[in-house]
């Protein structure tokens, strides 16, 4: 038996498995091919970039490894995406910072971008029906130091209004030419490595900073606004903490972005997801695993993971919750790291289709609760592998490991001669 009438077999069984409980798996593939995620460029080169400028990685983040191959120009980032789209099921968007304009060589500050400096990638996105999202470029810069929109000194301050206004510009003119609204993410690094006397005075600062900023409204793109816990070399103060981006969005009805790597690590992110919904009006996430601190590494299939996937199953949310990765691994290869959590986000949001909600729902309605966590405990058993493998197939991408060989292949062809 061939490995395509394998995973056939496989699927129709897992189909009489999961109807036996009330789960239309044909329903849920239709579900998981409409999810798109927002792939990160940043993978692909370990946050370098293609501005004119040979500096290194600041602002409280750090990427670690070496591994040979990763791209160093435009037209070898947008090879290495490619590759990737093609191991991986589904129509994803492709999230690009400020810094990866094709800027031909010369010197643009980053308060002097144009739409002109993305027109390349938005081309080269609707030749590939891959949409495009944005993120300001706060980090690795003479004027970075510990403060960007929070720092004291007008001129430095009014410098990075200005570039995150040029951000919501050229992400209106993305929204506007891909006909789909560009999800723009502002996150600074703001903080300080002790206390500062006020808390206040910076957070004020930051307050009045994105008052400016969000003043002009735009139709094609949506703003999301990210928090973190701390930064290396800024552990003690975040400016842009969680509380206050969470009372920003809900008084301006702006989206909050959740980063799974940016919270304590005993923090659970889907028991936020539901709150959240009830007061703002769309979520966006930034996938990452941590392990210890915000390392980025890169994502699998964990119980965070699944968790945060079916809350937002739980919540009819699919609609309202976009989903974006956000690691940067570059010790091991970094077309392969891309495949892995990729892959293992889909895999999440499967099981969490999958799920059997309506006989759960109905056990807990009714106070049935040794029969709802008896089929909770169940459930994870079902064979929703299969299922995924069909999910590949269908979508001509590699079944399985099958993917191992063909980012090898890849390195042996392309990115080793780098």
């Amino acid at each position: 038996m061939n490995k395509e009438s394998t995973v056939i077999k496989a699927f129709e069984i897992a189909k009489e498995r999961y109807a036996a409980v009330g789960v239309d798996v044909n329903r849920a593939l239709d579900a998981l091919k409409r999810i798109s995620l927002s792939l990160h460029c940043w993978q692909a080169d370990d946050v370098t970039g293609f501005e004119n400028q040979n500096g290194s990685l600041t602002g409280g983040i750090q990427v670690t490894g070496n591994y040979p191959g990763k791209a160093r120009n435009i037209d070898e980032l947008r090879c290495d995406i490619l590759k990737v789209n093609s191991l991986v099921p589904g129509q994803h968007r492709l999230s690009l910072h400020a810094v990866y304009g094709d800027f031909q060589g010369k010197k643009v500050d980053r308060d002097e971008i144009e739409p002109c400096h993305f027109q390349s990638w938005m081309e080269w996105g609707k030749e590939n029906s891959i949409k495009l999202d944005f993120n300001s470029t706060s980090f690795s810069h003479p004027k970075s130091g510990d403060l960007t929109l929070a720092n004291p000194d007008e001129s430095i301050r009014n410098f990075w209004i200005e570039h995150t206004k040029r951000c919501r510009r050229i992400s209106e003119e993305m929204g506007k030419y891909q006909g789909d609204p560009c999800m723009m993410n502002l996150w600074i690094h703001d903080g300080s490595k002790e206390v500062p006397v006020s808390r206040l005075k910076y957070r004020s600062l930051l307050k009045q900073s994105l008052d400016e900023i969000f003043a002009t409204e735009y139709a094609n793109m949506k703003d999301c606004i990210e928090a973190k816990l701390f930064g290396i070399g800024l552990e003690s103060y975040t400016v842009g903490s969680y509380d206050f981006y969470l009372g920003y969005g809900v008084r301006n009805n702006k989206i909050v972005t959740l980063d799974t790597g940016h919270f304590h690590l005993t923090e659970s992110i889907a028991d936020k997801v539901s709150s959240l919904l009830l007061f703002t009006p769309e979520i966006m996430l930034h996938v990452s695993r941590p392990v210890r601190w915000d390392s980025d590494h890169v994502v699998i299939l964990n119980d965070d993971l699944l968790d945060l996937s079916k809350e937002i199953v739980r919540c009819d949310a699919l609609n309202r919750v976009h989903i974006g990765l956000d690691y940067f691994d570059g010790t091991i290869n970094r077309i392969g790291a891309y495949v892995v959590g990729i892959r293992a986000t889909q895999k999440a949001l499967l099981q969490a289709l999958l799920e059997p909600y309506a006989a759960l729902e109905k056990y807990e309605s009714t106070q049935r609760y040794f029969e709802r966590l008896a089929l909770q405990e169940e459930a994870k058993s079902l064979p929703w592998d299969a299922v995924w493998d069909m999910f590949c197939m269908q979508n001509n991408v590699p079944v399985g490991e099958d993917y191992i060989g063909e980012i090898c292949k890849y390195e042996q062809e392309v990115t080793s001669k780098r």
